[in-house]
């Protein structure tokens, strides 16, 4: 597909543009969520919109990058700008855009120590999402986590790559993330990816659709490149049954590829965004991104569509207002077919070819 195709399409898909079928599962799939604040509808512009355009899934998925505050927070162990907290409140705002499961794997899972931890997952059950990825201890943390669904069920592995701190991973007798960490020779660690892969082999079993998880902080020297051991771990978690494979953790999108029928989104950016770190300390991709809408029939990803989303890198009250900074918007125009654009030519590398109509075909 050449560019002037694109443009015209003013969307990106991985699938076929078939009508779906009505007992297909429909889940979406978010950017990472940084929200240290409880963001008004009143200071949301299009917050109204983007539920209305939520809603529409049986569940959305993301990332929570943020400790939710409780009575057994520890000692920070992190500098103020790089602390991501905040109190229960945050998850009503991110349950109002329909996210109905979490992954807890993160290098900022450990901000507020063990007992920062275990507050996360209180507040999360509290406020009945689902979440994998972090436990009181590693069984817990490598567990899936099942989300029942009006069209089935899905089921989230999590695990978390690069930038955890000393104890923040889980062990049989700590809570923590589960760690999957990289062996001598840049590969991931056998003991690791089998505990993974064997968590998935679980999930198959019990759920419609299965999610693998990876935030990884192990980055390419430009991090919109995809590092060729994390391709090689997301095609080992579709072929042991990962319907899709999802990744967070570089500030930006980067390529899909396809294995196996089951699409590999290595980084899906932002959904919100709320750094304390002054304005240009992230390129403006960081403030760029997507939403994606998944379809499956009989656990096998049929259509993917992706739709351009922008955030606000500094708050509607100005530099000081960090609870209005890092809104989606929908994008529309020039900005929009920018950012499906460079979707698109990054995943041209792992051999993506999108049609007039810029949907990329899946086997059937």
């Amino acid at each position: 597909m050449n560019r002037r195709h694109l443009l015209a399409a003013g969307l990106c898909a991985v699938a076929s543009p078939s009508l779906a079928a009505p007992s297909d599962l429909r889940l979406t799939l978010l950017g990472q969520a940084l929200i240290e604040h409880d963001i008004p509808t009143s200071a949301w512009p299009d917050r109204d919109r983007m539920a209305a355009r939520l809603a529409d899934a049986d569940a959305c998925f993301t990332n929570l990058e943020t400790v939710i505050l409780g009575a057994r927070a520890g000692a920070p162990t992190r500098e103020g700008l790089t602390l991501h907290a905040a109190g229960p409140e945050v998850l009503d705002t991110l349950k109002a855009m329909n996210v109905k499961l979490v992954a807890t794997s993160n290098n900022h899972a450990f901000d507020l120590g063990p007992g920062g931890v275990l507050d996360t997952l209180a507040a999360l059950r509290a406020a009945g999402l689902p979440s994998a990825g972090s436990g009181e201890d590693l069984a817990r943390a490598a567990a899936p986590v099942i989300r029942e669904t009006p069209h089935g069920a899905i089921a989230l592995v999590a695990c978390a790559t690069g930038k955890v701190r000393d104890g923040g991973a889980a062990t049989p007798d700590r809570p923590g993330v589960n760690e999957v960490r990289r062996d001598a020779g840049g590969q991931v660690n056998a003991m690791d990816a089998a505990r993974v892969l064997d968590a998935l082999s679980d999930a198959v079993r019990r759920a419609d659709v299965v999610i693998a998880y990876q935030h990884n902080h192990d980055w390419e020297p430009d991090m919109a490149m995809v590092p060729a051991w994390q391709r090689v771990f997301a095609k080992r978690c579709a072929e042991a049954g990962a319907s899709v494979f999802v990744g967070h953790g570089a500030p930006l999108l980067q390529g899909v590829e396809i294995h196996r029928g089951a699409p590999l989104f290595y980084g899906l950016g932002n959904f919100v965004f709320q750094t304390e770190k002054p304005p240009g300390s992230y390129p403006p991709e960081a403030w760029e991104g997507v939403i994606v809408e998944c379809r499956f029939r009989r656990g096998r990803c049929k259509s993917a569509r992706l739709t351009p989303i922008t955030l606000n890198e500094i708050g509607r009250g100005g530099l000081s207002d960090l609870a209005t900074r890092g809104m989606p918007s929908l994008s529309s125009g020039a900005t929009a077919n920018a950012i499906l654009r460079r979707i698109a030519e990054r995943s041209s590398a792992f051999g993506a070819e999108f049609d007039r109509s810029a949907f990329l075909s899946l086997p059937k």
